[in-house]
């Protein structure tokens, strides 16, 4: 099965697939960053003093009602949206369009999550409005990665699915039935909600993981356990994708992430966390 496979510039209509552009392209050599004492550190590293080592059975990872809700109602406005795409198309009998623009919002969610991912893991603290949690988490989650596979379900995914529910709620409402615009919403939206439970699929052993989450990992329908293990060894600053991880190739090679730290270092004086030497915070702790 073909995911994003051609690269984005160029006249090559066909695609490979997500893994074959992953496991065989190297590493890209980082650019070394200016190199700026640190009298105040970022506020990414003053955040990760603040760490705490968390319990398997740790309460805050369990989910409650008010997560459950979350996860209901972002999980509803994705299946109205997609319900609204699959009556139209068949009453205008057209198919391709719909699944197109549905295969785009899937291509779409994969370079949002790892946008969103760079961001959060090398800049912010958790006294940043909106998404400090968020930010605290993801920083934390460098030092414990096996924490995500100790959450439960809805406690993992409420924060995306709120988000997902006040977005999709006016589309669900005041838009026409458009097939392709409900399409590509309703996948986009859906694999963005999801994206945290395939990033702890990544993190899952492959013998305890559902059958068809594997395969689909293999052919690189999902971000699979091997790519994303890249991202949590030095130098910690690649494989930011948690969708598919079609786009990890591409980010990484163009060092588009790179040139994004310069220009906010040059516009702001903002380091990213991931300038930093990495220490005893960036290194995986054991159970």
């Amino acid at each position: 099965m073909a995911i994003l496979s051609r690269p984005l510039l160029g006249n090559c209509y066909c695609f490979p697939t997500a893994t074959s552009i992953n496991n065989h392209r190297k590493p890209t050599p980082r650019l070394p960053p200016p190199h700026v004492a640190l009298d105040n550190p970022p506020p990414s590293l003053l955040a990760a003093k603040t760490l705490q080592r968390p319990h398997p059975d740790d309460p805050s990872l369990q989910s409650t009602w008010s997560h459950r809700a979350w996860v209901a109602l972002g999980s509803t406005s994705i299946l109205l949206s997609l319900t609204k795409s699959t009556m139209a198309s068949l009453q205008s009998h057209t198919l391709l369009e719909p699944a197109l623009a549905a295969y785009i919002g899937y291509l779409l969610a994969d370079l949002a999550s790892g946008v969103y991912h760079w961001a959060i893991d090398n800049y912010g603290s958790s006294n940043t409005p909106i998404v400090g949690a968020q930010i605290h988490a993801f920083q934390g989650h460098h030092k414990w990665p096996w924490t995500i596979t100790k959450r439960q379900f809805s406690n993992n995914l409420h924060a995306l699915s709120r988000a997902v529910f006040f977005t999709m709620l006016p589309l669900d409402l005041l838009a026409d039935a458009n097939p392709a615009l409900h399409a590509f919403a309703g996948a986009c939206a859906g694999c963005i909600m999801m994206s945290q439970q395939f990033h702890a699929w990544a993190h899952g052993t492959k013998s305890r993981l559902p059958r068809v989450v594997v395969a689909m990992q293999e052919m690189g329908v999902l971000v699979g356990t091997e790519e994303h293990g890249r991202h949590h060894r030095p130098p910690y600053n690649n494989n930011y994708c948690i969708v598919s991880g079609a786009w990890n190739g591409v980010l990484d090679e163009s060092r588009v992430f790179e040139m994004l730290e310069m220009v906010l270092f040059l516009r702001f004086g903002v380091r990213p966390r991931s300038w930093s030497e990495p220490n005893e915070e960036w290194v995986e702790d054991q159970v």
